[in-house]
C-alpha cells in the first residue's frame, strides 16, 4: 500500500510537470567591437552571464571593425549593438534608419598630455603644434576639436592633427614625433614608466563648454526598431543586464580583472589598471541630461562637418532604461 502511494505521488508530479508552462529565454543577438573601448566591457558582459540572468538567451557576435556592429544591425544580423560609436548612431538617425538609442554605455574620456617637463602647460599652448588624436570623423575627434576651439580658442587650422590609434600615438609621443596627444586613461595607465604632463581633459572641457554636469558620450547601445517593437520585454531585460554588468565592473574589481585576464588576453597588471578606471570609462543610463548631451554633441558634429543634417528626437527611446530602473 505504501509503495502504491509513493508511485501515485510520483505519477502526479510527472503529470503536473508535463502540464506546467515553460518559460523559454528570449533570444537576442548582441554585436560588439572586439577591440578598443568595447572589448573590456564585452568580456565582462559575456563571461559574467548578465543577460542570461535576466532571462535572455544571447548570441554574441564580435567584429574586428569598429563600425561592424552598426552595419550588422541594419542587415538584421544582430538585434543590438551595445557599444556603437555615438557619431555613427547619429548618422543612422539622420539617414532615417530603423534604430533606436536605448542606453549610453561609454564615456568619451581622454586627456591631452605631453611629456613631463614639456614647455607646454595648457591647451592654449598647443597652437602650431602636432597633436595626436582619433581620426577625423570619429566622435572623439569631434569632441576634442570642439573642446580645443571653445575652451582654448584653437581652430583646426591652428594645429596639426595627427590621426591614429592610441598605441601608435603613445609611441609617437614617447619618441617626440608629436608634441601632445589625446589619450584615454587606460592607455596612460598602460605606460607606468613614462611620465606624462596633463594639459586638460575632454570630460572637464566638455562640462565647461556646455556648463553641465553630464559627460560626453562615446558609445551607445542601439537596437533595431523591429526587435524593440516585437520584443519590448527583451529590451528591458537587456538594459537591466548591461546596467548590472556596469555595476559589477566597479564593485567587483578582482572578479572583473580575472575575466579580463581570461577572455581579453590582458596580463594581471593591465587588467587591474583597466578595472580601476571602470567608472571613468563605462556607464549604463539614458537620463534626460544624457539625451540633452547627445543632442548637443550632434549639433557640434554637424558644425564640424562630421554629421550632415539633423538627428530626429525619435532616435532616443528611454523606455527600456526607465523600466529597467523600476524592475526588481
Amino acid at each position: 500500500m505504501k509503495n502504491s502511494s509513493v508511485r501515485s505521488l510520483f505519477t502526479m508530479i510527472a503529470i503536473l510537470s508535463a502540464s506546467a508552462p515553460t518559460f523559454a529565454q528570449e533570444k537576442i543577438k548582441v554585436g560588439y567591437w572586439s577591440s578598443g573601448f568595447s572589448v573590456g566591457f564585452g568580456a565582462v558582459l559575456e563571461e559574467g552571464k548578465f543577460l542570461e540572468a535576466q532571462g535572455l538567451a544571447p548570441e554574441f557576435l564580435k567584429f574586428s571593425d569598429v563600425n561592424g556592429p552598426t552595419k550588422a544591425l541594419l542587415t538584421h544580423s544582430i538585434d543590438v549593438a551595445f557599444a556603437a560609436p555615438s557619431a555613427g548612431a547619429f548618422t543612422l538617425g539622420n539617414q532615417g534608419a530603423p534604430v533606436n538609442i536605448i542606453l549610453a554605455t561609454q564615456i568619451a574620456e581622454a586627456t591631452f598630455v605631453t611629456k613631463d617637463g614639456s614647455p607646454l602647460h595648457s591647451l592654449a599652448d598647443l597652437r602650431g603644434k602636432k597633436i595626436g588624436m582619433s581620426p577625423a570623423g570619429s566622435a572623439a575627434y569631434a569632441i576634442a576639436t570642439a573642446v580645443l576651439e571653445k575652451t582654448a580658442g584653437l581652430k583646426t587650422s591652428d594645429y596639426t592633427a595627427v590621426p591614429g590609434n592610441e598605441g601608435p600615438l603613445l609611441r609617437l609621443l614617447q619618441r617626440g614625433d608629436i608634441d601632445a596627444a589625446a589619450l584615454r586613461a587606460v592607455t596612460i595607465a598602460s605606460a607606468p614608466d613614462f611620465k606624462f604632463q596633463s594639459l586638460g581633459g575632454l570630460v572637464d572641457g566638455w562640462k565647461a563648454l556646455l556648463h553641465t554636469t553630464s559627460v560626453p558620450i562615446l558609445g551607445v547601445s542601439i537596437m533595431h526598431r523591429d526587435f524593440l517593437t516585437a520584443h519590448p520585454d527583451a529590451a528591458v531585460k537587456y538594459a537591466r543586464g548591461v546596467m548590472a554588468a556596469t555595476k559589477f565592473g566597479a564593485s567587483e574589481p578582482d572578479k572583473a580583472s580575472a575575466i579580463l585576464g581570461h577572455t581579453a588576453n590582458l596580463d594581471a597588471q593591465d587588467a587591474t589598471s583597466y578595472v580601476k578606471l571602470w567608472n571613468q570609462i563605462y556607464m549604463a543610463r539614458l537620463e534626460p541630461e544624457d539625451v540633452t548631451t547627445m543632442k548637443a554633441m550632434a549639433d557640434i558634429f554637424r558644425a564640424a562637418g562630421t554629421l550632415e543634417g539633423a538627428v530626429p528626437d525619435t532616435i532616443y527611446d528611454t523606455n527600456p532604461y526607465e523600466q529597467a530602473k523600476r524592475a526588481p
